[in-house]
């Protein structure tokens, strides 16, 4: 894994601003970095070694040396794809992957795409034809953003390396943070910094002659098939999954595993028997916080050693500015700071670890996926009556229990459910934003339902956290936090193969009456004890909630909440209603609070300090904890 950054377009001081843009994302690849440098186009690559430790720097080129290559990612069909090309006449000069895809480009062009297994982002300069072709992987796994600034493309791994590009002027996308509020990640194409984006999941794109073309390849739909036979399926699932895992072992470097003590990360840890698994739990905050114990157990079942890390309160909170300047863009999920510390733990010891991320997306792991059955008990009434019901619930307390059952009992599923997340709703985003909102957060999924109307209620929430919520939430904060300390994330569960047997799998074989993840649960039996395989889904608890009500925390945020960058975008009387409520436990109103805080911290990073924080080379710059 590593970072790539490029500019295509006849431009000064080429070579000097792709400098300035590879040093923004060394982090991604510390071990070297070398570029290419041609009058119409520039590559350049940080890299981190992991196969073909001596041959596989980047750019690479073809034999005839008119295509330069940079690629993210790892490609594990290699050497299959490999072998075909060598019998069509290919010469290849390394043992990398990376290889593999120039001269797949050759050969196949964009219909190279369906042929690879793996994570990428990668761009491809054709010299003779003057034309750049970049691709993103299937799910979204690696990262590839890119601007065209005066007639010049930019592109990059990171959008931090974008903005060393001297044509680009900081402006933010208050599209982005008005439906941040409700999703509490940046769900646009158009990121949070105005004219950069992301190349989608499963999109190519081309720029030749000033015209950018973006084309979707991919589209990661359900297919439900009727399956006859749960032994028949289960079978599927424990081969498939045994195949992805060992297909995701391939490295010439150690392989570790992030380890919860739950079914996903247990099931790989036992399948590839990686010596060394990493987990990490909270200081003094009890069990409801604390997975450390459970991980410690299942290692020892397994014979494997596991490497615990307990986060102190303090150095959580003097971490956000250094995470929020590695996402690049906000986000809501307080998990991403959990998230970094264990990458960092795993960081001493191995450069690569196997990672869960995918498995709830695909197996349907989330309780709120069963709300549609749920909601039956009373979906035999007629909707009308059903809505009385909601506005007469609207009137009771908020604590009291049953309330939100009537009320979502009462709205459609593409309604009601825009993702795992909904922090602000319509009316309280309007009270909360001084600027208009133009767009409800429905809107902005609402072609996924059209998309997913013939599937059952549980399958269309699941269409829509395969597209928005896994590429913009769970994979961005895997590979970003992974990435802040050069440490390559793979993710077993997102193989073509294994997505490809369960999107065809009926909604009954996931989730099975109280139960989610039902038939990979079966399948884990062979490899974990029953404690693990039936553990309920915790995903990286943060105590937040606690924290928030606490004097220190809570002078901090109140005093960012009464600063001048809030009062420019915000209601900020709402804001210290949400505050007072939350400190005084008439409201559990910690992901709202915490969802606009680290906006102001990462908008302190990027527009007042004007990203002039350099965390590659002072890790532990006073600068990280400073609240703003």
């Amino acid at each position: 894994m590593c970072g790539i950054c490029g500019i295509i377009g006849n431009v000064e001081n080429k070579e000097q601003i792709l400098q300035g843009m590879m040093k923004a994302i060394r982090h991604r690849g510390p071990d070297g970095g070398e570029s290419y440098v041609a009058k119409e186009a520039a590559l350049g690559f940080q890299r981190l070694s992991i196969i073909d430790l001596d041959t596989g720097m980047q750019p690479m080129f073809n034999e005839e040396g008119n295509k330069a290559l940079v690629f993210n990612g790892e490609i594990y069909n290699y050497w299959i794809l490999k072998d075909m090309l060598v019998q069509k006449g290919h010469i290849f000069q390394t043992t990398s992957d990376s290889e593999i895809l120039l001269h797949g480009y050759e050969e196949f062009g964009e219909g190279m795409l369906l042929k690879l297994r793996g994570m990428f982002g990668f761009a491809i300069w054709d010299e003779d034809r003057k034309e750049l072709f970049a691709a993103r992987d299937f799910f979204g796994i690696k990262p590839f953003y890119y601007a065209v600034v005066g007639g010049t493309f930019v592109f990059a791994s990171e959008i931090k390396s974008i903005l060393e590009y001297p044509g680009y002027r900081r402006q933010i996308n208050e599209e982005a943070l008005e439906q941040y509020l409700s999703f509490q990640y940046s769900v646009l194409p158009e990121t949070f910094f105005k004219g950069i984006y992301k190349l989608l999941p499963g999109h190519y794109l081309t720029f030749k002659n000033h015209v950018l073309q973006v084309v979707r390849y991919f589209e990661a739909s359900l297919k439900p098939e009727r399956h006859e036979s749960m032994k028949h399926a289960l079978k599927d699932v424990e081969n498939i999954m045994r195949q992805s895992v060992r297909r995701h072992m391939i490295s010439d470097v150690e392989v570790g595993s992030f380890l919860s003590g739950g079914v996903d990360s247990g099931l790989i840890a036992a399948i590839s028997g990686c010596v060394r698994t990493f987990t990490v739990g909270f200081c003094g905050e009890g069990t409801l916080y604390d997975e450390t114990e459970d991980a410690r157990e299942l290692a020892d079942t397994l014979r494997l050693k596991n490497n615990c890390r307990y986060i102190e309160k303090e150095e959580f909170e003097r971490a956000i500015p250094e995470v929020m300047y590695y996402l690049d863009e906000p986000s809501g999920d307080a998990s991403a700071v959990a998230l970094y510390f264990l990458a960092q733990e795993a960081s001493k010891e191995v450069k690569v670890v196997l990672s869960g991320e995918g498995s709830d997306e695909i197996f349907g792991g989330y309780n709120i996926y069963r709300e549609p059955k749920m909601l039956r008990l009373i979906d035999w009434l007629p909707l009308s009556f059903r809505k009385k019901l909601a506005c007469m619930a609207q009137k009771l307390p908020k604590s009291m229990k049953g309330r939100g059952y009537l009320i979502r009992a009462a709205i459609p599923v593409s309604e009601r459910y825009i993702g795992n997340a909904y922090i602000f709703h319509e009316e309280e985003k309007m009270r909360l934003l001084k600027q208009e909102v133009k767009k409800q957060a429905k809107e902005v999924i609402q072609g996924t339902y059209e998309d997913a109307s013939h599937l059952k209620d549980a399958e269309q929430m699941q269409s829509v956290d395969l597209k928005y919520w896994l590429p913009g939430d769970i994979l961005q904060k895997a590979d970003r936090m992974s990435m802040a300390h050069s440490l390559e994330l793979r993710v077993p569960y997102l193989d073509w193969d294994v997505f490809r047997i369960a999107r065809g799998l009926p909604c009954r074989m996931k989730l099975h009456r109280r139960t989610t993840k039902y038939i990979l649960r079966r399948a884990a039996r062979a490899y974990l004890p029953k404690p693990a395989s039936s553990k309920p889904k915790l995903g990286f608890p943060v105590p937040i909630r606690n924290w928030l009500k606490e004097e220190d925390w809570y002078e901090n945020i109140k005093a960012a909440f009464g600063g001048e960058t809030a009062s420019d975008y915000f209601h900020t009387d709402y804001l210290m209603e949400l505050l007072e409520e939350h400190k005084k436990g008439a409201a559990d109103n910690s992901r709202k609070i915490w969802t606009v805080y680290v906006f102001l911290v990462w908008y302190h990073i990027f527009f007042e300090s004007q990203g002039n924080i350099d965390y590659n080379r002072h890790r532990e710059s006073s600068v990280r904890g400073q609240m703003i």
